[in-house]
């Protein structure tokens, strides 16, 4: 009877992990699909809306989920401090947040590189960069998929199947 308990235990654990791990897969992809929605909700906010940064990134983060919101907040909440550049306030947000999100360090770095033109051009140059940074999310996030279709079942499954393996030997 303590050997089933056991083995049971064995296998909710080990499934458990596999099911965590194909879950980063699931929530990176979905992360970059929100993280592209984000920006281009700047887009139109600063192209067509006429808004201040500050108030354009509050109004994203109220239209967002963790933890894409919370950059955005973030964001907001720093430029209206004053006392702190566009760059600046965007690079703190994402390094403060970025421990929360299942994004990978490419994704850092297109938006690390975004950050470096905030604030400093005019509408239809940050247009462009905002452009730029989509298409660069974009082929994240297409990689992003084709990891999660290949990876997430297995994954799951090799949890399962190590608890197994785990049980057989131990028995």
């Amino acid at each position: 009877m303590l050997k089933i308990v056991g083995a049971i235990c064995i296998l909710i654990a080990t499934s458990w992990i596999g099911f965590e791990a194909s879950k980063a897969f699931t929530e990176r992809t979905r992360q970059l699909r929100m993280l592209k929605s984000a920006l281009q909700s700047l887009e139109a906010e600063i192209m067509y809306g006429h808004a201040p940064l500050h108030d354009a990134s509050r109004r994203i983060a109220n239209q967002m989920s963790k933890p894409i919101e919370m950059i955005f907040e973030n964001f907001s909440s720093l430029l209206l401090q004053g006392d702190i550049t566009a760059k600046e306030a965007w690079e703190i947000s994402l390094k403060t947040i970025w421990n929360r999100t299942y994004l990978k360090k490419n994704e850092l770095e297109i938006l690390l590189q975004f950050g470096e033109t905030l604030g400093k051009h005019d509408r239809v140059q940050q247009q462009k960069h905002i452009q730029l940074a989509l298409v660069h999310l974009e082929r994240e996030e297409v990689e992003a998929r084709e990891r999660q279709a290949s990876y997430g079942n297995m994954v799951k499954n090799l949890g399962f199947l190590s608890g197994l393996f785990i049980i057989i030997l131990l028995m």
